[in-house]
């Protein structure tokens, strides 16, 4: 028997705010252009320095410097969709990357589990990937899986077990693209072609995207440009991630940071739009902050960076993966964590981004309590209660009601009262009381909801001969990796 999948709740709002201006986002992109031109990127792939060559941009192969001039940026990223869908196993999982509205994630990827039986910290394994997409499936507000752990029990080819496990246990779109050796990325697209039903399928409702993060300052890792070309070949979307951190590997400033990981991620961006024009990708940037007192890391940059960041990537025509989220820097659930994640909660109809959210993690995205993404969830939903918008009528000032009371008597024998007094929706971890009536601890009955939906909550399988033709794609991709890099 198989659980029926809720159907996914967008987050619209209008409440979405605009922080710069066009000509500040002008000054902007002037920045990155320059730092193309003038400064480069250090790009290890030699298929990637031949075709910007190719298409006139300045390359050193000795160094494997590319420097990129204006206009061919200006004519790569025309070509870049504003919009395209990420599909999910059914139509009416599939999600529009417009800007309409924002759709929530999980936070990826840790590598740090809390068990959730002994309780005690673990290293991640695929069957933690699996889990998690099983209870994401049940969340209505969690629109797209990210694997918040890593399958680190499979070895080298730990991204494509991810990839399988998400796309076997949910019917939400999965990012089940990440940098492998790049031989093995053609066994990532065989995979997505065989959910989605053909090679035409997957472009027009890819069931999977992909995630690049870059090097800062201004670098890319090769085996992830050589992945992206081929994952953008078979039309499956990309996000360029750039994380740089103030201080150390930025400058210590937002808009100095901003701009760096900016021009990290529009050369990611031009090279796919050159080599496959129209492929569509989206645009990410996490600002980050060298601790001064420890030199540690902040992930929770108090500054609108995360806005700013989505602005860049509509000003650049391109959906964004960013804006507000509630992932935490806390190293356990506490003050902390509740937070930051509910500041970033907020923030997330303000932003605007077409894809956040980021529940599920601590300890700077690398520790996953089980409970942690119900807590998260909550928190999300209580944004969503407040800031999704309101619509009224004249009847919801119910005046003949307040009429028919009067002055100094209640509403509590009114029928009006008994129809709408559970119209509200009341958060299912607070005010809850134990056999012995003492008031319980969300997080413990947070807890208790994670064990319920893990026990009882089975998304319908792929078809049998698809989940066949998954398990074969695995061997082949298994023997390959054997043989060495």
């Amino acid at each position: 028997m198989y659980s029926e999948t809720p159907d996914i709740i967008p987050f619209a709002s209008p409440f979405k705010s605009e922080l710069l201006t066009p000509a500040q986002l002008g000054i902007l992109q002037a920045g990155t252009l320059r730092l193309l031109d003038e400064v480069g990127v250090h790009l290890p792939s030699r298929p990637a320095l031949e075709i910007l060559s190719g298409h006139g941009a300045r390359v050193d192969m000795d160094t494997q410097t590319v420097r990129i001039p204006p206009d061919l940026v200006q004519k790569a990223m025309s070509t870049a969709p504003r919009s395209f869908v990420l599909g999910g196993r059914d139509e009416r999982f599939d999600l529009l990357l417009d800007g309409s509205c924002s759709y929530l994630c999980t936070d990826g990827t840790g590598v740090h589990v809390v068990d959730l039986e002994t309780r005690k910290v673990r290293p991640s394994r695929k069957e933690d990937v699996a889990l998690m997409a099983r209870v994401c499936d049940a969340l209505p507000l969690v629109s797209f899986y990210w694997p918040p752990v890593s399958a680190q029990d499979c070895g080298p080819t730990a991204p494509l077990h991810q990839c399988h496990a998400g796309l076997t246990n949910t019917l939400k779109h999965v990012r089940g693209g990440m940098t492998v050796w790049p031989r093995l990325a053609p066994y990532v697209v065989e995979m997505a072609t065989a959910v989605a039903g053909s090679g035409e399928a997957l472009r027009r409702r890819p069931p999977i995207c992909a995630n690049f993060c870059t090097i800062a300052p201004l670098a890319h890792d090769g085996h992830s440009v050589d992945v992206a070309l081929t994952y953008a070949e078979a039309g499956i979307p990309i996000s360029f991630m750039a994380m740089p951190t103030m201080g150390s590997t930025a400058p210590a400033t937002p808009l100095g940071a901003l701009v760096v990981g900016d021009a990290e991620v529009v050369s990611g961006m031009v090279l796919v739009q050159l080599a496959h024009p129209g492929a569509p990708v989206f645009h990410s940037i996490i600002v980050s902050l060298m601790d001064p007192r420890t030199g540690g890391y902040i992930g929770e940059v108090p500054v609108p960076v995360t806005m700013m960041a989505v602005q860049l990537a509509h000003a650049w025509q391109v959906p964004s993966l960013g804006g507000g989220g509630v992932a935490s820097d806390a190293p356990d659930i506490g003050w902390q964590s509740g937070m930051e994640a509910g500041l970033g909660a907020a923030l997330i109809p303000l932003c605007g981004g077409e894809i956040s959210g980021y529940l599920g993690l601590v300890g700077g995205s690398m520790i996953l309590y089980p409970e942690q993404i119900i807590l998260d969830y909550e928190i999300c939903h209580n944004a969503y209660d407040l800031l999704h918008g309101f619509q009224f009528d004249d009847s919801d000032m119910a005046l003949g009601v307040i009429a028919d009371v009067g002055p100094r008597s209640h509403y509590l024998r009114q029928k009006h009262t008994r129809q709408h007094i559970r119209d509200f929706r009341l958060s299912q971890l607070l005010r809850q009381k134990g056999p012995d009536g003492n008031w319980r601890d969300p997080r413990e009955v947070a807890l208790e909801e994670f064990k319920r939906i893990s026990d009882t909550h089975h998304p319908r399988p792929l078809p049998k001969e698809v989940l066949a033709e998954l398990d074969r794609i695995l061997a082949s991709a298994e023997r390959e990796a054997q043989r060495g890099e």
